[in-house]
């Protein structure tokens, strides 16, 4: 019963007043041992896999149906490799496999505990706009990143980025259809799927990006891939649902 609760049991809506998210390329076999069996990194180039930073300020976060005035406001961090994953109908999904999630409310990270598999903890984060700049910073964990959202003339990729243009590097911009949770013993793969309209990532400059939680991984090569703002988009989780996985 308590662990069927972490199952997703009722579909989250929130919206998303903005969500930063920044992508590191990592050669493909050096990520691949931090995902479950069922999962495969997803790849560009048959080369490189993909580790993303997703910052978010929310607003009115509850579940679905209810009114606004029950939602709540946090700041939301999470970590998630790219991956696919083949149902036992066969088909072929694109999605996310969340490593931690931070927030900066402990009712947060309580109640996300409960409902979901996202590995919640509560942290310092700062969410603060000054300008044209973004800043999300945390003192315990170690995060500080700084962006330049301003939309006027070209924006050039980072520096080492395995992309040639921003068009391929908005495929791995997030978030994507599915996010994947296993349970080895009995080799159940819980799928949860988003939904969102409108959404349209636009490429910011980094001017700092440290991470505590990414350095703890150790991956070696790593190199910032890309860098996406979104503002103002209403999003919504639907109930999760089981899927047995097949070797």
């Amino acid at each position: 019963m308590v662990s069927s609760l972490k199952n997703h049991p009722f579909a989250v809506e929130a919206f998303f007043d903005t969500s930063l998210v920044l992508t590191y390329a990592v050669p493909k076999e050096v990520l691949a041992p931090l995902l479950p069996e069922c999962l495969t990194p997803d790849t560009f180039q048959d080369r490189w896999a993909f580790v993303a930073a997703a910052m978010v300020k929310t607003k009115n976060l509850r579940p679905k149906g209810f009114p606004t005035f029950m939602g709540n406001d946090f700041v939301l961090t999470g970590y998630r490799i790219f991956v696919r994953y083949t149902t036992s109908q066969g088909k072929r999904l694109r999605g996310l496999y969340i490593l931690r999630s931070e927030t900066d409310k402990a009712r947060m990270s309580f109640f996300g505990n409960i409902f979901t598999h996202y590995h919640y903890k509560t942290t310092d984060i700062e969410f603060t706009k000054n300008g044209s700049t973004i800043q999300v910073k945390s003192i315990q964990s170690k995060l500080n990143v700084t962006v330049d959202v301003n939309e006027t003339g070209d924006i050039p990729l980072p520096t080492g980025s395995p992309f040639q243009e921003w068009k391929e590097a908005r495929r791995f911009a997030g978030p994507l259809p599915f996010t994947f949770t296993y349970k080895a013993e009995t080799q159940e793969v819980l799928m949860i799927e988003g939904v969102r309209e409108d959404w349209t990532p636009r490429p910011v400059r980094v001017l700092q990006h440290e991470s505590g939680f990414i350095d703890q991984l150790n991956l070696h090569p790593i190199v910032l891939a890309n860098a996406f703002v979104i503002k103002d988009i209403p999003y919504y989780w639907k109930k999760g649902k089981i899927d047995l996985w097949k070797p």
